[in-house]
């Protein structure tokens, strides 16, 4: 039996991997476990590490760190914080594989603590482009894993001239695309009726996160966005960022607008409710991954802000535009077509979990792996 560790920081990480962390604990050739950190452990984001308890994972250990107003140099000594808290726990338990996804420092710190203990590392969504801090992160993940499992065939492209082994590099799709539809049966009267909208009326999905380098603006950020979007006649469902520098200045812009009824802010939604959300919206605007990959499977318009998403791969229903008045008020008047269904996206068929879960199980675990070195 395999035992996988899979580390989680944040909501958006552990509502992509949960349907593939099922079908791991489903099948008898593994042993499952969890280890929790970041705002999964933070009431002021929502207390999510309940949602991991709530799907009856095994939890190896929480490992706290000071997330509420981290600024740049609090998010590098988080990593510090966590590769020891990470690094006791996988001493102690020697998994057989350390499994991460995306680009964040939790993913980091897990990366650099398997690597040191020869413990296999698998990296999920490595290969892609954002521009931002993000992307540097998400590709010392790559270069610090054994094992490589892309969403795309260009993600694989990358990493093969990073140097990585294309032998060691498997293509498997997005594990965020796996059971849309089955969260996305909710009508919009229903939706709205929930929240007290009007189902009638444009309806506008906000998730806006800070980004490091603009962290200075990112509540005048936000500010200008909201403001655009109620003069144009949106209603607005946005939900708080997550816990990275300026994400203080973004939660205390938002609340400039919570008295507004056409104007709801929620801490989280479950995963199944963001998505329910995102089905039926007419405009998803922001800077969210979930904009980028998850929206066309819905054909959901969407309006990607600033440099976040920069230069990752895109469907049709993807509009860039810079956090400038103008250019958003342009976009808001020519917002894209919603998507005819079915749509081919470009992230995957949403059956990644079934190819993830084939290939842990199938994989060769060999000491030679543990010796990375690359392919020129």
């Amino acid at each position: 039996m395999r035992h996988i560790c899979y580390i989680t920081g944040t909501r958006a990480d552990f509502g992509l991997i949960t349907s593939t962390l099922r079908l791991i604990q489903a099948d008898p050739r593994f042993k499952l476990s969890i280890v929790v950190t970041g705002m999964h452990l933070a009431p002021e984001f929502g207390l999510t590490v309940r949602e991991i308890e709530a799907e009856g994972f095994e939890i190896l250990g929480h490992v706290p760190c000071e997330v509420a107003n981290a600024d740049g140099a609090q998010m590098a000594r988080n990593i510090g914080v966590m590769l020891q808290g990470f690094t006791d726990l996988l001493l102690l338990n020697r998994p057989d594989i350390v499994l991460l996804l995306g680009d964040r420092g939790e993913m980091l710190a897990g990366a650099l603590a398997g690597v040191h203990l020869g413990i296999p590392v698998v990296h999920i969504h490595g290969g892609e482009r954002s521009g931002t801090v993000d992307e540097p992160v998400r590709h010392a993940i790559s270069k610090l894993s054994h094992l490589h499992l892309t969403a795309t065939a260009a993600a694989r492209e990358r990493l093969i001239r990073m140097g990585e082994q294309p032998e060691l590099i498997t293509v498997v799709g997005a594990p965020g695309l796996d059971g849309l539809d089955a969260f996305a049966g909710r009508s919009r009267d229903e939706l709205c009726n929930q929240e007290g909208l009007d189902a009638a009326r444009r309806l506008a999905l906000l998730v806006f996160h800070p980004v490091l380098q603009e962290a200075d603006c990112a509540g005048a950020q936000i500010r200008l966005i909201a403001q655009q979007l109620l003069d144009s006649d949106y209603q607005v469902l946005a939900l708080m960022p997550n816990a990275d520098s300026g994400s203080l200045d973004v939660r205390m812009a938002l609340q400039e607008f919570a008295d507004i009824g056409n104007f709801v802010i929620k801490t989280h939604l479950p995963r199944q409710e963001f998505v329910a959300w995102m089905a039926i919206v007419d405009l998803m605007i922001g800077n969210s991954s979930s904009g980028i990959i998850e929206a066309a499977s819905f054909g959901t318009p969407v309006i990607n802000l600033g440099t976040r998403q920069n230069m990752r791969e895109r469907n049709s229903n993807v509009l860039d535009v810079p956090v400038e008045a103008g250019a958003l008020r342009v976009a808001l008047s020519s917002v894209p077509m919603r998507l005819a269904s079915p749509y081919q996206n470009v992230y995957g068929d949403g059956k990644a979990g079934e190819k993830i879960v084939h290939y842990l199980a199938g994989v060769s675990l060999t000491q030679g792996l543990l010796n990375k070195c690359n392919a020129y």
